[in-house]
């Protein structure tokens, strides 16, 4: 494997959701956990597709792609649910924040034996989400 050197600190990872109701996941994405709306390339009125592709950005880095599922049968993006981990610096309040917007909370907020202290929950289209102070050996 090759070294790259980059001059920006750009996420080079980006999880990609494809949803049978985008625009609802985009919304509780924002207004449950706080992503940040960057880009939304929204289809023509009666396409069906409403989001061709939507970008949203953790406020500490990095983010995730999501768009609405494609009509065709051979579709090479799957379709959910996935299971995606965060790392959040203030999990207490973002539980708060999470179960005032009607996140379906699957853990609830907790310390874990490895130094981490958050909360899972599970989106509309259920995707799995922790969201937790652990950054990772």
């Amino acid at each position: 494997m090759s070294e790259t050197t980059t001059t920006t600190n750009a996420p080079t990872i980006w999880p990609a959701l494809t949803c049978k109701d985008a625009e609802a996941e985009l919304r509780f994405l924002t207004e449950a956990f706080g992503f940040e709306e960057a880009m939304v390339v929204r289809g023509e009125a009666g396409d069906d597709r409403p989001i061709h592709h939507a970008e949203l950005k953790w406020p500490l880095g990095g983010g995730v792609m999501l768009g609405s599922t494609r009509p065709d049968a051979d579709d090479p993006f799957p379709s959910g649910p996935v299971s995606i981990y965060v790392v959040c610096d203030d999990p207490d309040a973002l539980f708060g924040r999470a179960n005032e917007a009607g996140a379906d909370i699957v853990i609830g907020l907790k310390d874990d034996d490895y130094g981490s202290r958050g909360f899972t929950a599970r989106d509309p289209g259920g995707n799995v989400w922790t969201f937790g102070t652990y950054r990772g050996a």
